[in-house]
């Protein structure tokens, strides 16, 4: 079982990046000076934000070493490609949503290992999560991530730009089946050890509801800070809520080499899909009794 997610977890996660950048065109990148403002805040404001929301969640909740480490993971990870559904469910901003979920995808190879650090740097001992003693070598991290993450991206982006006719026919196709093997991955590492995984529900459902609900408050009164366009909000709070659970995956197998580290993203997905459902709802309805000027 071991051997199998060892193999199948860089393998899909390639597939998922790649499939990231079909979504992206060198144009895209041009948000960045036509609404510089709203773009760093959803690219920035996770990496400011969410580690130490993570960090005093650790400490309240007082859970295994394993869990706590799992919340880190997905903590650092940049934006999840399913935010762009929640978006385009919910009628708000979905082309934000889509480029800053592959722009933070872009940049992951280089702000992970440093919000690692500065995680490790910040709170040291005093989270109670014994994932900081461990030790990496940050260049050699950042140069794996940067193969590992950023390369597909990259490859995907090329393959649309060579092949836009073929490319538009078999993304959709390509994207569900990236997916889908990400949600068997994540099935495969909680049979490594079901009993762990059921024992620990209790502890973890909760961890992950408040951590899901405090970032996605947090990304809209961030959003509201610099946009006065309701969509914009909810966007922003499910590219905060939306963590790539595919890229927590590798971190965990690849680069930590500890798959128990990988079982809380299973969790952590399990309970973000009802909360973004019910979110989805609530905002249709608002929407519904209020009149929305188009965004620019």
């Amino acid at each position: 079982m071991k051997t199998l997610i060892d193999v199948s977890v860089p393998v899909l996660t390639f597939l998922v990046l790649a499939a990231v950048g079909l979504d992206l065109m060198a144009r895209d990148f041009t948000r960045l000076r036509r609404q510089p403002t709203l773009m760093l805040a959803g690219l920035i404001g996770p990496l400011i934000l969410l580690p130490p929301i993570a960090v005093g969640l650790a400490r309240l909740f007082q859970p295994a070493p394993e869990v706590a480490m799992g919340l880190l993971l997905v903590a650092v990870c940049p934006i999840g490609g399913i935010s762009n559904t929640y978006s385009y469910l919910a009628r708000a901003s979905t082309a934000l949503s889509v480029t800053l979920t592959g722009l933070s995808c872009v940049f992951a190879g280089v702000t992970i290992p440093l919000v690692g650090q500065g995680i490790a740097m910040a709170f040291g001992r005093h989270t109670g999560v014994q994932l900081l003693d461990v030790r990496l070598p940050i260049p050699l991290v950042t140069g794996q991530l940067l193969l590992t993450l950023t390369l597909p991206i990259v490859l995907g982006m090329w393959m649309r730009r060579r092949w836009t006719v073929q490319v538009a026919q078999y993304r959709p196709a390509l994207q569900r089946l990236a997916f889908a093997g990400v949600g068997v991955v994540l099935v495969l590492i909680v049979l490594a050890d079901p009993a762990a995984f059921f024992r620990a529900l209790p502890s973890t459902v909760p961890l992950a509801a408040v951590f899901i609900a405090g970032s996605a408050a947090v990304g809209w009164m961030t959003a509201a800070a610099v946009s006065r366009d309701p969509r914009d909000r909810f966007t922003l709070a499910a590219e905060f809520g939306t963590r790539n659970l595919g890229v927590a995956m590798v971190i965990a197998v690849t680069v930590l080499g500890r798959v128990e580290f990988a079982r809380f993203a299973y969790t952590y997905f399990l309970t973000e899909l009802p909360l973004m459902v019910v979110a989805i709802a609530c905002f249709r309805w608002w929407q519904g009794r209020t009149v929305i000027r188009p965004a620019y």
